[in-house]
């Protein structure tokens, strides 16, 4: 079978590579120049920088694709568990790591804040609990087909709803098993994961704790963008063909269904197309109006984010490879979202992959890629909200760390949600596709294929189950299944 793919996000690679590896000849149009999508790296001065996810969890994933054409992962792709999650900090001085290690950090959470260790670990069980209820049912299958819901783990699963808190919200959860303010919110910042509020996304996404201190947070050797150079070289030694600064025009309609791909006006012909293409552009630019689900690419999107890229001189012991400093007042930072604006007193995300990658910046210099939550693009006014957050971001890391940044930062590159949207072609800048924030937002992504056009199909973020690396790579392995 010839496959036609539009798009070499990391969701892209994927399902070439295991369509590839079934013998099928695989060809992959990109409009960019490299490929990666939102998994790219760029240079600032002599600093290197991952340009977008900065968590990897979930490498088994990965590990699968190599498996799959036959090849020992290990000799092509190398990673390592970190040992501490995340370094966690508040306002009146508190810090508090979070060891990879559940046992450690439920003695940490004892020390710092006096939690019992029993209400962390039986939180984190919970959240074991629900992932093996439903993580592998709802994130591994269709849930648009009705052979899903004939299988019996599904009926089980769907018979203990009411234990899995779809009803309840993220932060009602955590207040009734952690019941101290600064523990729930560490655990309610996990709906960020795919752009969510925790005072209103529902509590069964609480299985998000488990993917770090169950299953694991890793590094790849090399930073993030080795996980599209290792997927990108797997899939060229598949036979994968790919095309790269070919901005695809069109998905061409024959009378059994999708047929081709245009691209510079010339016609490529197919059995299949799969579109990694965010789910929104598909319709919107390459399909005819008639095909388009309103409704559904008509629903409230995910947050976004605003990022400076910065060149640091000195070094912070302080500090390790994941950093959050939280804000003040939590819930107003989310009220602020949902009505389009930023936070005066954002949480601040930094990543710093020079702790472990020490090329990556220079003796004396660290590269800090420094993330808050922001809206979607809904036409504010961008460049102003930009100056305000830099002065805040500014003034919040110099207070708790007790330096002035300001004169540290030598180099800046600034991506907001216009950036993203342009160059990843993200509707409205949204890094997860729609909102998650109702209890049924499972079940309103748009499915892995396309139910008024045979042979044509979908991937990545914006489509079932959901943005982020693990769930991109499992949409490719769902995509692949049903074609």
């Amino acid at each position: 079978m010839r496959i036609g793919i539009i798009g070499s996000g990391i969701a892209g690679l994927a399902v070439a590579v295991r369509l590839a590896a079934r013998g099928h000849e695989v060809n992959v149009y990109e409009a960019n120049s490299d490929p990666g999508g939102k998994l790219t790296q760029f240079a600032l001065q002599d600093c290197r920088f991952d340009l977008g996810p900065s968590l990897f969890t979930m490498p088994h994933y990965i590990d699968e694709l190599f498996l799959l054409a036959g090849e020992e992962p290990r000799e092509h792709f190398q990673y390592q568990r970190l040992s501490t999650i995340c370094r966690y900090f508040w306002e009146d001085g508190t810090r508090l790591q979070a060891h990879a290690d559940k046992y450690d950090f439920a003695r940490e959470a004892e020390k710092k804040l006096r939690v019992h260790p029993e209400s962390i670990l039986s939180t984190l069980a919970d959240s074991a609990r629900k992932y093996e209820l439903t993580g592998r049912i709802f994130l591994e299958k269709s849930l648009h087909q009705f052979a899903t819901w004939r299988d019996r783990q599904v009926i089980a699963a769907i018979f203990n709803l009411p234990s899995l808190d779809i009803f309840t919200t993220m932060n009602r959860v955590n207040e009734k098993q952690l019941r101290h303010p600064k523990m729930v919110q560490l655990f309610n910042r996990f709906a960020t994961y795919n752009g969510s509020n925790p005072y209103k996304a529902p509590g069964l996404l609480n299985i998000i704790p488990h993917f770090e201190h169950g299953i694991g947070a890793f590094f790849p050797r090399g930073g993030m963008y080795t996980l599209t150079r290792a997927i990108y070289q797997l899939a060229r030694r598949q036979g994968v063909r790919f095309h790269f600064d070919q901005n695809v025009e069109e998905i061409t309609i024959g009378s059994n269904g999708a047929r081709g791909v245009r691209t510079n006006g010339r016609e490529h012909t197919f059995d299949s197309i799969v579109s990694n293409m965010d789910v929104y552009y598909t319709y919107k630019k390459l399909l005819p109006a008639k095909y388009r689900p309103r409704r559904l690419l008509n629903r409230p999107k995910s947050t976004s984010a605003v990022i400076f890229y910065w060149r640091i001189k000195g070094e912070f012991p302080e500090l390790g490879l994941h950093n959050i400093l939280f804000s003040n007042d939590y819930k107003r930072e989310f009220e602020t979202l949902e009505q389009g604006g930023i936070a005066a007193d954002p949480t601040v995300y930094i990543n710093i992959t020079s702790k472990h990658e020490p090329d990556d910046a220079p003796a004396g210099r660290e590269n800090w890629f420094t993330m808050i939550n922001a809206p979607c693009d809904q036409g504010q006014e961008w460049d102003t909200l930009l100056k305000t957050a830099r002065k805040n971001i500014i003034s919040k890391i110099s207070r708790i760390l007790g330096t002035e940044l300001e004169p540290l930062i030598e180099g800046q590159y600034v991506l907001d949600p216009r950036g993203i949207q342009e160059l990843t072609r993200s509707h409205l800048g949204a890094l997860y596709g729609n909102s998650s924030n109702s209890r049924l937002a499972a079940f309103m992504r748009h499915p892995n294929f396309s139910r008024r056009i045979s042979n044509l199909y979908f991937c990545g973020g914006s489509v079932h189950p959901g943005g982020g690396i693990p769930l991109c790579l499992l949409s490719a392995k769902i995509t692949a299944q049903q074609l």
